[in-house]
């Protein structure tokens, strides 16, 4: 491993060693670490990353399905120079009733680190427990802390700061709308989400996400009223109305969550330049418009290739 990571910094002595499950883990400092190396990072030909993760074990599990998430990863690891290995939650004793303990364990010796995806934050957090490596959260029902990360990376990129940005989040709030408010309420923004009755954000995260934002001229608020939220923002995010597990109140969701769409209409109270940002996938002509999704003011699509490189600098901090 090279002491000075793409960027010119170290990797960060409160990031190094330990497991990611939420970003309320880290710092301020070591989040901006994060996002530094990962802009670098983004600056470079994939193919002239030095070998940071050079001769380095990395475990991906997938109890749930993916496309990002998976692709993202495997593709940092190896051109860090690590070496993915990637495991289905069906292929694995897990998936039959073994101890997640067990797993841990046994994985903690012969991987360098775990990156899981799965449903219950306590599954995580009991893996984290035993393990003896880093455990990094690549999604549960409570966090993407990964996500946030490409988030606040995408709008660095695109406003050249994140201090004093106003960031709308519209619609269920979700593990994407708390994650967005811890990584934005870290890096200096302030993230107002609009959520309807019963569809709000975890009170507590979002109490704690405007603790630490204020100091850093950021904060996180809930709204009802969307174009309330969106006054003056820089950027206007959603996620699906109906995620994995939710199929069965697909409709019930739907109706609630009608008057939370983000099209033209709602965007004309946004700031001239913001941008429009969803995590994928989407569920096209219901929570976003195509003209949205595919227009000049979309973001989308950087979102999707920053997992990339946040992941990447996550992983290089992290194994540092």
């Amino acid at each position: 491993m090279l002491n000075r990571l793409p960027g010119g910094i170290e990797p960060h002595p409160q990031v190094r060693g330990r497991s990611i499950l939420t970003l309320m883990e880290l710092p301020p400092e070591g989040v901006e670490a994060v996002i530094h190396t990962a802009g670098a990072l983004a600056s470079l030909d994939r193919r002239q990353w030095p070998s940071l993760l050079e001769g380095r074990m990395i475990g991906l599990i997938f109890e749930r399905p993916s496309t990002r998430t998976r692709v993202s990863f495997e593709v940092g690891v190896s051109h860090l120079g690590g070496h993915p290995v990637v495991l289905a939650g069906r292929d694995m004793q897990m998936g039959r009733g073994e101890r997640i303990r067990d797993t841990a364990l046994v994985l903690s010796r012969m991987l360098d680190a775990i990156v899981l995806r799965t449903g219950p934050h306590e599954t995580i957090e009991e893996l984290a427990e035993h393990a003896t490596v880093p455990v990094i959260n690549s999604l549960t029902y409570g966090h993407h802390p990964c996500q946030g990360l490409a988030d606040v990376l995408t709008l660095r990129q695109r406003f050249g700061t994140t201090r004093h940005l106003r960031a709308a989040y519209v619609g269920d709030g979700n593990n994407c709308c708390l994650s967005l408010m811890v990584a934005g309420a870290l890096c200096g923004m302030h993230v107002v989400a609009a959520c309807p009755p019963g569809y709000e954000p975890d009170p507590d995260v979002v109490e704690w996400a405007d603790a630490a934002g204020r100091p850093l001229g950021g904060g996180a608020s809930v709204v009802t009223d969307p174009s309330v939220a969106v006054a003056d923002a820089h950027a206007v995010y959603t996620d699906t109305w109906v995620s994995m597990g939710d199929e069965e109140d697909g409709d019930r969701r739907r109706r609630d969550l009608d008057a939370y769409r983000i099209d033209d209409r709602l965007l004309t109270f946004a700031t001239p330049d913001a941008v429009v940002m969803h995590p994928l996938p989407a569920h096209h002509g219901e929570e976003v418009s195509d003209g949205l999704l595919y227009g000049p003011r979309s973001a989308v699509w950087d979102q999707a290739e920053n997992r990339i490189n946040v992941q990447a600098a996550l992983l290089a901090h992290v194994l540092g």
